[in-house]
């Protein structure tokens, strides 16, 4: 059973959360006043955004938002219609048992991070609520605490049924994105669009971080592009192992679209693993896909020997 989205909880905000719900509490603002937004953040960053709203700061704009209410307690907000789940995979479990404390059986929770296994991991905690397989193109960061800049035209979510509730209708979702001035896709099956992501996030990010260089720069050298290259061919290797039915050209679509990003673009997990953060995504990307290709005997020579380097 489906019902109108009047509250929502933008759970994480760093550069994902806080592009949309930045987006969301800016639309309300205009007059939706019939919607709330709620933030649950964290740190200097969350205690910028209590005492001077958020900062969005995009190409072709800039503009002040303040949340109905912006908390690091699940418990402060009323039960949401819908959850953006924005945290980093390792963050996730965390997350869902968070949520787990304040849902509903038709609460949409919407998972906007990186990985091909997010589905599993949320079910594995999370019984009741719709969960909807979904991904996300941005390249959106933290400039400073209650600071959020979002570069390039990408600012794209893509999502789709949940296995467990095929009848349920999404209606109220997607009329709820186009009121926000949100870009969507949906898919009745969005898992060979996940996947597809998965193909360029985890190939840039795996290189990115090896090579120490940007997006740009990675596609400007022959060596470290043919590298790209062939850890893409390898993760759609490791997905048709998965009954992932892939379009013919995928690897070739995906270079050219990442010719669009900004040179200049670093992935999240090279911008954690130049920190030093022992906590990053390298296991989404290089653990998982060794781990299915052990289990599926498949041969990924590329993305072992690089993130063999990385670690």
């Amino acid at each position: 059973m489906s019902k109108m989205i009047k509250n929502v909880c933008v759970y994480g905000i760093g550069g994902v959360g806080g592009y949309f719900g930045g987006r969301i509490a800016h639309e309300i603002s205009k007059g939706n006043r019939a919607i709330q937004v709620y933030f649950i953040g964290r740190g200097e960053h969350l205690k910028a955004i209590q005492q001077h709203g958020l900062n969005l700061i995009t190409d072709k704009e800039e503009f002040i938002c303040f949340p109905n209410i912006a908390t690091d307690n699940i418990r402060h907000i009323p039960t949401p219609d819908l959850y953006l789940l924005c945290v980093k995979r390792y963050d996730l479990d965390n997350a869902v048992a968070s949520i787990s404390k304040n849902i509903s059986a038709d609460t949409i929770v919407l998972p906007l991070l990186n990985g091909v296994d997010i589905y599993e991991s949320i079910r594995a905690t999370l019984q009741k609520a719709i969960v909807s397989p979904a991904c996300v193109y941005i390249s959106s960061s933290i400039e400073k605490p209650g600071t959020i800049r979002q570069g390039g035209a990408n600012r794209h979510i893509i999502f789709g049924k949940d296995p467990r509730y095929l009848n349920y209708n999404y209606k109220y979702l997607i009329e709820f994105f186009n009121k926000m001035g949100i870009s969507s896709t949906w898919y009745d099956n969005p898992y060979p669009a996940i996947w597809e992501k998965y193909i360029f996030i985890a190939s840039f990010s795996l290189m990115t971080a090896y090579s120490g260089k940007t997006i740009g720069a990675v596609l400007a050298d022959d060596r470290l592009k043919s590298m790209t290259e062939n850890i893409m061919k390898e993760v759609v290797l490791v997905g048709k192992t998965k009954n992932i039915d892939f379009k013919q050209d995928v690897v070739e679509k995906t270079l050219q679209k990442v010719q669009n990003f900004p040179y200049e673009t670093k992935t999240s997990f090279q911008r954690d693993y130049e920190k030093g953060n022992t906590r990053n995504e390298g296991d989404i990307f290089g653990g998982t896909l060794i781990r299915l290709a052990k289990e599926y005997n498949v041969s990924i020579p590329t993305i072992t020997k690089v993130y063999g380097e990385l670690r």
